[in-house]
């Protein structure tokens, strides 16, 4: 007889999405679907490494690209061994580097 397969358990991430029509996320989903924990994302959040600030006293909500930011420094700390002191560093030259990609871009156009 051939063993059943294991069931997998499905999640259901809720995704709002704003009047752009862009995906807006809770802190819980963002650290779910990146793989961290959630103390871990908002230590991220608060340290400046992904998503904007909030408004005083309201609770963080991030978009597709914080959601990518997160996952992008995750992926460097685990695959890389970067140690979360460089992490700061390599998120400010990751946006530079975006800024001044978007700048070439635009002046030659």
């Amino acid at each position: 007889m051939s063993k059943p397969a294991p069931s997998r358990k499905r999640r259901v991430a809720v995704v709002s999405r704003t009047r752009g029509g862009r995906a807006v996320y809770t802190l819980e989903i963002v650290a779910e679907i990146a793989g961290v924990p959630p103390q871990q994302a908002m230590n991220y959040w608060m340290q400046g490494l992904f998503g904007s600030r909030a408004a005083a006293g309201a609770e963080p909500v991030f978009d597709d690209d914080a959601l990518y930011e997160l996952r992008r420094i995750e992926h460097y700390r685990r695959h890389y061994g970067v140690s979360r002191r460089a992490l700061p560093l390599i998120s400010r030259l990751l946006r530079e580097v975006a800024r001044l990609e978007a700048e070439v871009r635009f002046l030659q156009d």
